[in-house]
């Protein structure tokens, strides 16, 4: 398949994790994934391009079962392409989420039961039999979007308790999971600075400690339990005994924030921006873990004035980080779930039925590198082709569904019809009747 000049550097940044011929029909399957609506098995991806695909279907089922290549090695492909293009320089701001993947059958390779976040409130818990990815994601801020878009870089597994004990491997948490892809971003670019935002899932003392020793490039940023034990810093040693690990007991961020006697308030972005009430109680405390030593943190307090029921507890591991930049850092990690809501509706992520090891390893989270693939390849795109996204009054900024509608239609009528022999009779269309066809193939959601 050869695809147009815009679509080369992204699918160029891959050749080299594969073998030639895998490396020919991954491509063909990436293309089918963003031209097919709908379910994204192997067998609904190759209709789309049929005419470009020789060979049989079981070839390209293979590349996910059986081929030689590295998911790992792919994500840091990708991570490196969308860095490099998108974030040349400045501090780089990941992110980290979970997003459970629903996927039954008796002999699914790592399916286990798992709250979905999405249907689940305080009181109900709503469980998905099938995987849980710990997404890595990085905020990108494009010039045609008013918010920045959360592209996933790496992507892991959250196995569960009991599939580790069957194969007698040390259970990970999501948050200790998240410190290896972190540590493999901190080894691949020497010279970046990163601040990590993640939920309370995320914010944990073992996470704390690991941004800690890497102080001077990474910081974390997360939700705080309202009862933690902050603890003045340890003072020095005296020459007798063994030295003290920690100072005196400080208040609680509760008890810190019912003490405080003024407010600041201050504009801080939330969830797409708002107005919230911020205080900082008291300068920075040591978060201190039996076994696990200190871990400096500063607390944030946030009340909302437009009306939220409860009070928010926050902690920052960089001291001279100010209040409302810490706030605007968490507030972006909000967009972690419009990528897993839009990966699921646009991309088909869920709808991928490989089984086996491999399979489950590769096509699980291909639809989520599939959304940096496309949101990188519209901003590549010149601004004459992005169109065909849905429009109404109100609409100022482009989304991602109008993004992968502006790609398929590039991808249709500058690849897919003109190499299966229908770009002279596509030229001889109407007007009209050339849109309504590419409309029909390249439906915007």
């Amino acid at each position: 398949m050869i695809l147009p000049a815009e679509a080369r550097p992204p699918v160029a940044a891959f050749v080299f994790s594969f073998t030639s011929p895998a490396y020919q029909r991954f491509s063909t399957l990436s293309a089918g994934a963003r031209l097919t609506t709908g379910r994204r098995t192997v067998a609904d991806l190759l209709p789309a391009s049929r005419q470009l695909a020789p060979g049989h279907r079981t070839d390209y089922q293979r590349v996910l079962s059986r081929a030689p290549w590295s998911g790992l090695e792919l994500g840091c492909a990708l991570r490196r392409l969308v860095i490099d293009r998108l974030i040349p320089d400045g501090p780089v701001r990941p992110v980290g989420d979970g997003t459970a993947d629903g996927h039954k059958g008796p002999k699914v390779y790592g399916k286990a039961r798992h709250r979905g976040a999405v249907r689940s409130t305080h009181t109900y818990t709503a469980w998905r039999y099938g995987h849980k990815w710990v997404v890595l994601a990085v905020l990108v801020r494009f010039p045609f979007a008013t918010r920045p878009w959360a592209l996933p870089i790496l992507i892991d597994l959250d196995r569960s308790a009991e599939d580790d004990r069957a194969r007698k491997r040390r259970h990970r948490t999501p948050a200790p999971i998240m410190c290896g892809p972190s540590r493999l971003l901190l080894i691949r670019f020497p010279g970046r600075t990163f601040v990590f935002a993640g939920d309370s899932g995320y914010g944990t003392h073992e996470v704390a400690r690991f941004c800690h020793r890497r102080r001077a490039r990474r910081t974390l940023v997360s939700k705080w339990h309202p009862d933690a034990n902050p603890f003045d810093p340890p003072p020095p040693y005296a020459g007798n005994g063994r030295p003290r690990l920690k100072g005196q007991r400080r208040l609680k961020p509760r008890q810190a924030a019912g003490a405080a006697e003024s407010f600041t308030r201050l504009e801080v972005g939330w969830y797409g921006g708002g107005e919230r009430r911020v205080d900082t109680p008291g300068g920075t405390g040591h978060w201190h873990k039996g076994g696990r030593g200190p871990a400096p943190s500063r607390p944030v307090f946030v009340r909302d004035v437009s009306g939220t029921p409860r009070d928010e507890y926050f902690f920052t591991t960089d001291p001279g980080l100010a209040p409302s930049t810490a706030i605007g850092h968490y507030g972006g990690r909000g967009n972690t779930e419009t990528t897993s809501q839009e990966a699921r509706s646009g991309l088909g992520l869920e709808t991928t039925r490989g089984w086996r090891e491999k399979a489950v390893w590769r096509a699980g989270p291909c639809p989520l590198g599939l959304y940096s693939v496309v949101a990188l390849v519209f901003h590549m795109l010149p601004e004459p082709k992005r169109t065909g996204a849905l429009s109404w009054p109100g609409k100022a900024t482009a989304t991602f569904s109008g993004a992968l509608c502006a790609v398929r239609r590039w991808l249709w009528a500058e690849a897919t019809l003109p190499q299966a022999g229908a770009d002279a009779a596509l030229d001889e269309l109407p007007t009209a009747v050339r849109e309504l066809l590419l409309t029909t193939l390249a439906p915007a959601a």
